[in-house]
């Protein structure tokens, strides 16, 4: 090359555009593997005769780690390695196409460029990513509309609340903001994988499997110093409350900003949302999952074990706990390790609940092996099956005497209304066939039978065959509560208990009944009401008692999931116990954003948004959070002065669209009465 420096057009905006690339925010040249993209060098003499191409990446570039290639120009792409093929010259400028293979490593590459025997010389990086476009990628997806959803999408919806009573929120991925891509990268460089032996780590990053079952360890704090540090205990000092975040982007910023501290505090959506985002952003397709009533078997045995005691309170005994909702990810890869069967949806679990291989990370678990009962495969197959499928046993324990009664065991009730946002639109779409078989149905029973079978757990207690005593009581009484009127935070929660008498002579039933708020995980926090009846039920009679718990009785023990675990635990004379139970999500009162005007690009637009404070006494402490990508950058945070009983605030506030189509701008409200009321309206920007 002559003495003068040639310089490089990476032609950003064409190899974008050609690599569904275009909507991160970089200055650097951003590609995906296994598809060719053009660079042009000006003020060069005849390049084209024997120039010699280098791209490396990682700490110890080397052929044999695959991360270190040289090619020279050839005539046709090749299919194995990399290559470059000569499009166009002039006599002022060379124009070359670079080719990258289907199962390059991902990641940051330096380029350098060598004529005839003269040194190397620089000319620049680029990121290589996973290509899901690509038939040859390990993540390819042939479904495009699945494919500008998984990756490309940077709005998304997440399902909360319980089995009977599904809500969801929006959540900003951001996964194409200024900087995240960087950010995802240096979270692959301070993983334990890489910290132990960094060449072998950057070897194996062409494999989605590999890397989903790292980032699932360093999305959560926990063994190394990851992305966001977990908290079950109702009390954030220090830290957001999880229920806060409304999006990726601020959390990944406030990881680097603080040196790479975790962030405080995420729960499991929390978890599930970023890594959505950093999976996103180097582009294996991936969603959130939410599974209502999600067991975490702790033990392996795949039950899971409930205690109360006469009272019927709930008891912490025992490791084992069921969620009224867990969110987890989904992403899709082929898995070359276990058969073509296999590949397709894969499980990945950053929530640190469980050590996998000496560490917190979990999956990824082929999704078609789960609803198999295929446990035994890779990885953490037990636990997420027992997650779908677990068989629950409720037991009284008698802490005076240590004894424990089996009161009733139930299969039907982990693993309901598994649920995903629909691809191109904001609803709701039901997975649960996709992870088991029909409950309750013989196939299902059957594949649960394998799955204990394959863990050894065939000769040991059966939760679906009790012992032979328990067998023939049969519960002479049903019960449930009925909800009466609304589940709203602000209002008294009015409820039914119904009782009815199965056998063909009077029974006398005591009832002692508690209510406890919990958090999303049904951990109890506070105790709000109690109340004992004793009542006789005629022949096949049903009665119905009437249950109120008044808002200020729950008011200052409620937490930031608005859940409430009423029990009744029935004490039939000469007969056995019947436990009734309901967990109840409660409903924030509605908040309302207006766009006043149209919306264009790089234009002023006003938003409205208004709350009406629906109870008798005066909210202060009021905040309003307000993001959206392309909307506005970062967070947007408004102070509200109190509201009074029944008083209505409106806040204004300008947006300034950075770029034109659908976008969503989401709301987060809280006040001391109040916590995070959250909504989001899709707004429309044209040019």
């Amino acid at each position: 090359i002559a003495a003068t420096q040639p310089s490089t057009n990476w032609h950003l905006k064409e190899n974008a555009r050609e690599h569904h690339t275009s909507k991160f925010s970089s200055e650097e040249l951003i590609v995906r593997r296994g598809q060719a993209f053009t660079i042009s060098f000006n003020g060069t003499e005849r390049p084209e005769q024997n120039l010699i191409f280098i791209a490396e990446t990682g700490p110890k570039p080397s052929k044999a780690t695959r991360t270190l290639a040289t090619f020279d120009i050839s005539s046709t792409a090749s299919k194995e390695g990399w290559s470059a093929v000569l499009q166009s010259t002039s006599s002022s400028s060379v124009s070359i196409s670079i080719s990258s293979p289907h199962n390059a490593v991902i990641g940051r590459y330096r380029l350098s460029v060598q004529s005839g025997s003269s040194s190397p010389q620089s000319v620049g990086t680029f990121v290589l990513l996973f290509n899901p476009w690509s038939s040859g990628d390990d993540v390819f997806m042939p479904n495009k509309a699945e494919c500008e959803e998984y990756v490309l999408e940077d709005f998304g919806i997440i399902f909360a609340g319980n089995k009977n009573h599904i809500s969801s929120f929006g959540w900003n991925f951001g996964q194409f903001q200024r900087d995240i891509l960087n950010i995802c990268l240096s979270i692959m460089d301070r993983s334990l994988y890489y910290r132990q032996d960094p060449v072998t780590d950057v070897s194996h990053r062409h494999d989605p499997r590999y890397l989903g079952r790292v980032l699932s360890a360093m999305v959560n704090a926990n063994d190394d110093q990851g992305v966001v540090l977990g908290n079950w205990s109702g009390k954030y000092e220090g830290g957001k409350n999880p229920s806060s975040w409304t999006g990726s982007g601020e959390i990944l910023q406030s990881w680097k900003k603080s040196g790479f501290k975790p962030v405080k505090y995420g729960q499991c959506w929390v978890f599930a949302a970023v890594l959505t985002t950093v999976l996103r952003c180097l582009g294996i397709p991936t969603r959130t999952i939410t599974n209502f009533s999600s067991a975490h078997d702790a033990d392996g045995n795949l039950r899971v074990d409930e205690f109360y005691d006469a009272d019927g309170n709930h008891l912490e005994r025992g490791a084992d706990s069921v969620w009224n909702f867990h969110v987890w990810n989904e992403s899709w890869f082929t898995r070359n390790d276990l058969g073509p069967s296999y590949s397709g949806w894969q499980v990945l679990d950053a929530t640190p609940q469980e050590e996998s291989g000496g560490i917190y990370q979990c999956g990824p678990a082929s999704r078609y092996a789960i609803k198999e009962g295929e446990v035994e495969l890779d990885y953490d197959g037990p636990f997420v099956f027992a997650e779908v499928n677990a068989d629950c046993m409720y037991w009284n324990y008698d802490s005076a005497t240590g004894k424990k009664t089996l009161i009733f065991s139930k299969s039907t009730e982990i693993g309901a209304s598994i649920s995903t946002k629909a691809v191109g639109r904001d609803d709701r779409v039901d997975v649960t066939s996709d992870y088991k078989y029909e409950e309750g149905s013989a196939k299902e029973r059957e594949v649960f039978k394998k799955a204990r079978k394959k863990l050894g757990l065939e000769d040991k207690f059966d939760p679906t065959a009790p012992k032979q005593e328990e067998i023939e009581q049969k519960p002479d009484i049903s019960g449930k509560f009925k909800v009466a009127g609304s589940l709203e935070v602000g209002k008294d929660l009015n409820l039914l208990l119904v009782l009815e008498n199965l056998q063909s002579d009077a029974k006398t039933v005591n009832v002692n009944m508690t209510a406890w708020t919990t958090l999303y995980t049904r951990r109890r926090v506070n105790q709000i009401w109690k109340d004992s009846i004793s009542v006789t039920l005629a022949p096949k009679e049903e009665k119905q008692f009437p249950i109120k718990i008044k808002y200020p009785e729950y008011q200052q023990q409620l937490t930031t999931d608005k859940t409430i675990q009423v029990t009744a635990l029935c004490h039939v004379e000469d007969g056995i116990q019947v436990l009734v139970q309901r967990n109840i999500t409660l409903d924030n009162p509605g908040i309302d954003i207006q766009v006043l005007g149209e919306a264009k690009v790089n234009k002023e637009v006003f938003v409205e948004v208004a709350f009406t404070n629906p109870i008798a006494t005066e909210v202060k402490d009021c905040v309003l959070q307000v993001e959206g990508s392309d909307l506005l950058q970062g967070v947007l945070e408004l102070r509200i002065p109190p509201l009074k009983a029944s008083e209505k605030s409106s806040t204004k506030f300008k947006l300034i669209p950075s770029e034109a189509g659908l976008k969503h701008l989401l709301v987060n409200f809280s006040c001391d009465k109040f916590a995070d009321i959250k909504t989001f309206k899709m707004v429309n920007v044209i040019n």
